[in-house]
């Protein structure tokens, strides 16, 4: 596609230079990454501003440049470098709009279905993916552990890629043959518009606890981020959201979508009843339009059963016949690090994502109703350095309250001292039954070791990674292949 044509998608305030009737390559935000004939955006970002590397696209043959400022590189240099210099207001959403025209408008060709919420968006996009699958649909995924196309799996980086990246992956599902998306959008993602302009036939708010406050500052931040995705749902869009949580309404109060609601309310569309569950899986009721649907799921704990549910009730308002949603959440296979059952024997291992105070007590409660009060439940986990350290001693407070024995050790430090991170989480701490090991693979070791012959270990906090990363060095470290190595 042509740059004339492609310009046409924006609001532009102003353009210098030469704008040449060239094919596009790509856009691109990272200037390293610049070709000739890409277009490179400059983005202001957290660490460094696109608009210092200006000339370095220009000099690797950008044939054009798109920046929010008239920087300090006069006119005469674009001009004598055939290269177009695009002045607009938003440089986040024009990178979004010239990915949205370069490629076609994918997602108006999809049935896409977005995902927010603290907890559960991982485990619900796979089990709608399931679900669709099962019924027929090939399907597209983008999400926190992998990107599929189909059953071609992509690693993963961020929950929410960059707009032109979206738009490249999307773009890709069509022309394989998909005719359903789902994604899992991040509160990130929806401030820093990397899904501006995508068409949502669908969308799902799971629930909403305290997290990332280091980005947002504050809650009521965080919750108006999560809320951009269904003021942004049209008419034609379905809004599916837990009755069950206190900020459902806050977050639906401006959507002009329909909305259908589901939890253990009796005045939800999708009543969720009779929740039994462990550790070979969960069963429960849902009932809608007056008829009750029997669930089975291999994964465990009642948090799946909403989980299920919110993929329930998608899937129904898309249309997909009920006996096939019922056989797509039974066939859906365990989420990797998402409530993952290791071990063979009495002694088991539950590797979980649990990374908030929510997920953390929710993992707890789960695991001892499981097992009951005769057996020992010993929880291993840390906290992430260089994110929200508010939930770091709430964390400590829920796993000593709720655990026999706490083993605390490190979990993704990045640039933070390990120990400081362990310190923030002992403010927490009421009660004497915890041990500190920082190094992770000796604290997996010592839990399993030390701990009785029938204990329950919960490891939680990384789940599905297989890296820790110390110093910005991310080594290969797996909770999962820990706990085996120990437990066999």
């Amino acid at each position: 596609m042509e740059l004339t044509e492609l310009i046409n998608h924006l609001k532009v305030i102003q353009v210098a230079g030469n704008v040449q009737r060239k094919d596009v390559a790509s856009f691109e935000h990272d200037s390293r990454k610049v070709k000739k004939n890409s277009v490179f955006v400059a983005i202001r970002g957290y660490k460094t501003d696109g608009h210092l590397y200006v000339m370095d696209a220009v000099n690797k043959g950008a044939v054009a440049v798109v920046v929010e400022e008239d920087s300090n590189i006069p006119d005469e240099i674009f001009i004598h470098a055939d290269t177009a210099k695009i002045v607009v207001q938003n440089s986040r959403i024009a990178l979004a709009q010239l990915s949205k025209g370069f490629y076609k408008d994918p997602t108006s060709k999809l049935k896409l279905i977005g995902i927010t919420g603290t907890n559960g968006k991982t485990t619900t996009a796979f089990i709608l993916k399931n679900i669709f699958e099962t019924a027929g649909n090939k399907t597209g995924l983008i999400g926190t552990i992998a990107n599929y196309i189909g059953s071609e799996k992509i690693d993963s980086k961020l929950t929410t890629p960059e707009s032109n990246d979206l738009n490249n992956f999307f773009y890709q599902m069509v022309i394989n043959g998909c005719s359903h998306a789902v994604m899992e959008v991040s509160s990130h993602s929806l401030v820093l518009n990397r899904v501006y302009g995508l068409n949502f036939a669908g969308a799902v708010f799971t629930n909403i606890t305290s997290d990332h406050l280091d980005f947002h500052l504050t809650f009521e931040n965080y919750l108006n981020a999560k809320k951009i995705l269904f003021d942004n749902l049209t008419e034609n869009s379905g809004a599916i959201i837990n009755a069950d949580d206190k900020s459902s309404e806050q977050i639906i109060k401006d959507s002009k979508a329909k909305v259908y609601t589901y939890g253990q309310s009796e005045t939800s569309d999708y009543v969720i009843s009779s929740i039994k569950y462990d550790l070979n899986g969960t069963s429960f009721t849902i009932t809608t339009g007056g008829k009750s649907y029997h669930i089975k799921t291999i994964l465990i704990g009642e948090f799946n059963a909403y989980n299920s549910a919110a993929a329930f009730a998608i899937a129904d308002i898309l249309c997909v016949p009920k006996e096939k949603i019922v056989e797509g959440i039974k066939s859906t296979p365990f989420v990797p690090g998402r409530f993952e059952v290791i071990g063979s024997g009495i002694k088991k291992a539950i590797v979980d994502y649990s990374h908030t105070a929510d997920s953390l007590e929710k993992a707890i409660r789960a695991l001892r109703q499981i097992i009951g009060n005769d057996r020992q439940l010993v929880t291993v986990f840390g906290c992430g350095g260089d994110r929200d350290k508010t939930k770091r001693p709430i964390m400590g407070k829920v796993a000593t309250e709720l655990s026999d024995l706490v083993v605390i050790t490190s979990d993704n430090p990045r640039t933070e001292n390990p120990m400081q991170i362990i310190n923030d989480i002992k403010q927490g701490v009421v009660k004497n039954n915890f041990i500190v090991i920082e190094n992770r693979y000796d604290a997996i070791k010592y839990a399993i070791q030390k701990s009785k012959d029938d204990a329950a270990i919960l490891i939680a906090g990384k789940g599905h990674e297989t890296y820790q990363e110390v110093n910005g060095v991310r080594n290969h470290f797996s909770d999962q292949e820990t706990a085996r190595e120990f437990l066999s």
